[in-house]
């Protein structure tokens, strides 16, 4: 009974996973319940059920949700027009998106831009996210070019076109869990001999923590492929596709990755390249437990236009 047990709930991971790619590929079309539970292979009643339990929200507040963090993202990382992001994401009108955004920031859009001068770090949210109050002018140019020195000094940082990559992966919610999701993917690639010195795995991250809850961050937990691999159970094949890429690469704490990500972006800002729509991602050199200062050897990639 528990082996079918356990086969039913892998399979309704791989019915979520699907749906997940399908609503991060069409977040401007309808991704309405009938709609989103064909794709998932469930009727709409039983669809609805299981996303709520395993999301403890429903499937429109998830939609409504990646919209407006998308929307947010856009807003904090690029110059694109206020009306052609509402349209970019599914939004009717002006009014409609900023009704929705208003109701999960606690400002319409056009505020959000003005109140998030610094777009690459937490050191300056809104207050209603996390209810801090902004630093003062001096204290942040401080924090800032502190942050430069350091990622000046700690990073080798590179611009560059890479090529197209294929991972097997298992998919996650919430940073809590990606340790566990590396727990499984390794217990299925050690068997098929992927797991030698060559191998490397990769984290993408579907959203940002600037943005979204951590317990609420989707992110895949990764293999690069160099062959193709017959995958089975929970874990997935997906593509990180060839594109130009900021490429900091680091030797690092594990505490450091936060501030490695900020100065990061920040130095895409100051060099003036826009952030494509497509999810960044780290890729492991080392195991930081074999370091003889646990430190971990990796490069950071943030997709650009």
């Amino acid at each position: 009974m528990k082996i079918i047990e356990n086969e039913i709930q892998v399979d309704y991971k791989n019915r979520i996973n699907r749906v997940y790619q399908y609503i991060d590929e069409n977040l401007d079309g309808d991704l309405s319940l009938n709609t989103i539970s064909e794709i998932a292979c469930f009727s709409p009643f039983h669809f609805h059920r299981i996303f709520k339990y395993t999301h403890s929200e429903t499937l429109n507040e998830y939609v409504t949700r990646r919209r407006v963090e998308k929307s947010a993202s856009d807003l904090l990382h690029t110059t694109r027009r206020i009306s052609e992001i509402s349209i970019t994401y599914g939004f009717n009108d002006n009014s409609s998106f900023t009704r929705a955004f208003k109701k999960y920031y606690s400002v319409s859009p056009t505020e959000f831009r003005k109140q998030n001068p610094n777009k690459f770090s937490k050191i300056c949210q809104l207050e209603s996210k996390n209810g801090q109050e902004y630093p003062d002018r001096e204290k942040y140019i401080c924090i800032i070019n502190n942050l430069k020195k350091w990622i000046q000094m700690s990073a080798k940082i590179e611009v560059k076109r890479i090529s197209k990559m294929n991972l097997a992966y298992v998919s996650c919610i919430g940073s809590q869990n990606l340790e566990a999701a590396y727990q499984k993917l390794i217990q299925w690639a050690t068997p098929k001999g992927l797991m030698n010195e060559h191998a490397k795995m990769a984290t993408i991250y579907y959203d940002s923590f600037k943005i979204t809850e951590a317990n609420k961050v989707r992110m895949s937990a990764s293999i690069i492929l160099d062959k193709p691999i017959k995958t089975e159970g929970e874990i997935g094949l997906t593509t990180i596709e060839q594109g130009k890429c900021i490429i900091g690469s680091f030797e690092i704490g594990v505490d450091e990755f936060e501030k490695s990500w900020t100065g990061l972006f920040l130095w895409m800002n100051e060099n003036g390249y826009k952030k494509a729509n497509r999810s960044p991602f780290e890729i492991y050199h080392n195991n930081f437990n074999e370091h003889p200062e646990r430190k971990c050897i990796v490069d950071f990639y943030i997709p650009i236009e």
